[in-house]
């Protein structure tokens, strides 16, 4: 448990954190609108438009699959 706690630590050292606001329901609207998602891919839509919502453009992630649908909106990088 505490190496757990000790990665979140450093990972929160190195990458902004950021949360849903106003603009994020308008975001995942628009996002619905333009890109096929169902199910739990809602979820992704919502990471999405929290990152749109927020001026970020470029997202870090190993789960490439998951997000190569939004590409004409964002940017993946691959650690």
């Amino acid at each position: 448990m505490r190496a757990a706690l000790q990665r979140v630590r450093i990972f929160a050292s190195r990458f902004e954190i950021t949360e849903d606001g106003a603009g994020v329901y308008d975001q995942l609207l628009e996002l619905l609108q333009q890109v096929r998602i169902a199910g739990k891919q809602v979820r992704d839509a919502n990471l999405v438009a929290t990152m749109r919502g927020q001026g970020i453009l470029r997202l870090l992630t190993f789960n490439t699959a998951a997000f190569n649908r939004f590409d004409s909106v964002i940017e993946l990088s691959v650690p």
